[in-house]
Formats: structure tokens, C-alpha cells, sequence
């Protein structure tokens, strides 16, 4: 392979490494149906659900169909970064506050020794994974280069439509591409350049960040291509 053109800097890595993945993602995401994109591969999975059949707690969304998301709670993957905020002076009911759980489960988790127990995380459908995907880059995207005003939770009008999903998605993800290939070694530097709220992107430099959100995207379209994959084998078992 030639390298002619090929940036080594920070932010085209970053770039190169998403606009691969994108690549990818597009080409797998082809042909999805309406039918696969709702599919429920186990009892208990997460989807999008209208309003009044939504079957978890926090289940959110600006219209009549949501997204389900369950308690708050702090997952296991996470107890060691409760301990780095603890450690770096945050009170516990701040860190209760940052969670949305309470102080005595902070307490809990702070006082964990040993593995933690691994998380027992839901069966998703696409549709949930791809509205997690959009909710995860419209949001931040907001709170970098947008007003940084808007709740994120209103930003994703979810649809039972795999076709209308995918012609939004791409619109957000394009948008985000294009805001971040615009971005300064500055800024790449800069602690809190972005400000979303659901998460903690203002402790880190930009270019942090932006690795975060690369890995989100693949991991992410990994696990809808997997789906897609017992799809197509479910399919022609039947």
C-alpha cells in the first residue's frame, strides 16, 4: 500500500481511522429491513418501543417512539473510574449526582475489593444500537459545536424505520465529520472543549475524546454486524 497522502499527524489518524470504519459500516449496514432492524433475538432485549409499551424505567425520547434504557446504576467497567473521581477529591454525593444513583451505592462500590462482577448487560436490537449510536454523536455534537444548550434526550426523534434511521444517522454522523475535521491542534489539546453532560468529555483533552468516539462507533457497528450476521443464518435455517 502507498503512503503517498497519508497524514500521520493527530487529528488524521483520528480521521482515517473513522472514515475506515464508516466505510465499513456503510457497506454492512446495506439492505437492512425493517424486519431486521426490529428483530428481537432473546427474551429481554432492548429496542425502540412506542411511548406507552416501553418496558424499562428511563426509556427516553422526544416523540412517540423511545429508546430503552434502564435503572441508573454504576456498571462494573466503571467502578475503577469511581474510585479515580473519589481519589481526585470528588465528594460522594457529587459522584451520586454524576451517576444519578445514590450515596449509599457509591459507597458500595467504592468499598468493592477484588474483580467486580461482570456486568450482565441486555440482548440489543439493531434499532436500539443504531438510535444509541445517534443519540451518542447528535448529543456531543451538540454540546462541542452547536449551541451547547439543548437536552440530549430531545435531540433523536426515534422511528420504527430502518430506511428513515439510516438516512438520519448518516446525516449526524457526516455532520460530526465534518465539525471535527475543522478542529486545531489547539483545540485537540484543549481540557472541556467539549461540554456533554452525559459523560465526562469536559476532564479530558479533545483529541481524548475523539478516540473515545472512534471506539464507540466500531465497537458498536461491530455488534450490529454480528446481529445482522444470525439474521441472515436465522433466516435461511427457516
Amino acid at each position: 500500500m502507498g503512503t503517498e497522502g497519508v497524514r500521520t499527524d493527530r487529528l488524521g489518524l483520528l480521521l482515517d481511522q473513522f472514515d475506515h470504519a464508516r466505510e465499513t459500516a456503510e457497506a454492512r449496514l446495506a439492505g437492512l429491513g425493517d424486519e431486521e432492524y426490529l428483530w428481537e433475538s432473546a427474551p429481554g432485549c432492548w429496542s425502540i418501543r412506542r411511548r406507552g409499551e416501553a418496558v424499562t424505567p428511563r426509556a427516553f425520547g422526544p416523540g412517540e417512539w423511545v429508546l430503552d434504557l434502564g435503572a441508573a446504576d454504576i456498571p462494573a467497567s466503571e467502578y475503577a473510574e469511581v474510585a479515580r473521581q473519589a481519589a481526585d477529591g470528588m465528594t460522594v454525593e457529587k459522584i451520586a449526582d454524576d451517576w444519578s444513583v445514590s450515596t449509599e451505592r457509591v459507597r458500595e462500590v467504592l468499598a468493592h475489593t477484588g474483580p467486580p462482577k461482570p456486568d450482565e448487560a441486555p440482548l440489543t436490537t439493531i434499532a436500539w444500537r443504531l438510535g444509541h449510536l445517534h443519540f451518542h454523536f447528535a448529543g456531543p455534537w451538540e454540546w462541542t459545536f452547536g449551541e451547547r444548550r439543548r437536552e440530549p434526550k430531545l435531540l433523536v426523534d426515534f422511528t420504527p424505520s430502518a430506511g428513515l434511521a439510516l438516512e438520519r444517522f448518516w446525516a449526524v454522523i457526516d455532520r460530526w465529520r465534518e465539525s471535527v475535521d475543522g478542529v486545531t491542534e489547539e483545540q485537540l489539546d484543549t481540557v472541556g472543549f467539549s461540554q456533554y453532560p452525559y459523560s465526562n468529555d469536559a476532564e479530558y483533552p479533545f483529541a481524548a475524546v475523539l478516540a473515545g468516539s472512534n471506539l464507540e462507533f466500531i465497537h458498536h457497528m461491530a455488534e450490529i454486524a454480528l446481529l445482522r450476521d444470525l439474521w441472515r443464518i436465522r433466516s435461511a435455517a427457516g
